[in-house]
């Protein structure tokens, strides 16, 4: 669905297709999933940032489990993704965030923090 240029100014961020909260600042960083041209496509995962020092970084981790079908029991495992922290998003340490995939934006990066979903511990 286009938007016109007069819509778009009136509401300041852009349409990213998923139905996440924009974030109430705004920058001018052309990455920006919601301020700037970045396309967010594909997976979307909810984990929490374990690293934040890299500028406009996240490193965001989430737990899950795999089914051993050999001893018909479950085993713990965790993934871990370097994604995109735009300047109007900002998470820190410790925040349960939602990422979502786009196009890569670095060697490691092919993800992008669009939400806060919960605060530091």
């Amino acid at each position: 669905m286009a938007y016109s240029k007069k819509y778009k100014a009136k509401k300041g961020h852009n349409n990213i297709g998923i139905s996440a909260t924009a974030p109430a600042n705004k920058c001018s960083d052309p990455k920006c999933p919601w301020h700037g041209r970045l396309p967010i496509r594909g997976r979307i995962f909810v984990g929490e940032v374990k690293s934040a020092r890299a500028p406009k970084t996240a490193v965001v981790e989430w737990n899950f489990v795999h089914y051993i079908p050999k001893y018909e029991r479950y085993e713990r495992r965790h993934s871990r993704v370097s994604a995109y922290n735009p300047e109007c998003v900002a998470a820190k340490k410790g925040d349960m965030v939602r990422i979502a995939e786009c196009k890569p934006v670095s060697k490691t990066k092919s993800f992008a923090v669009i939400e806060i979903v919960g605060e530091n511990k």
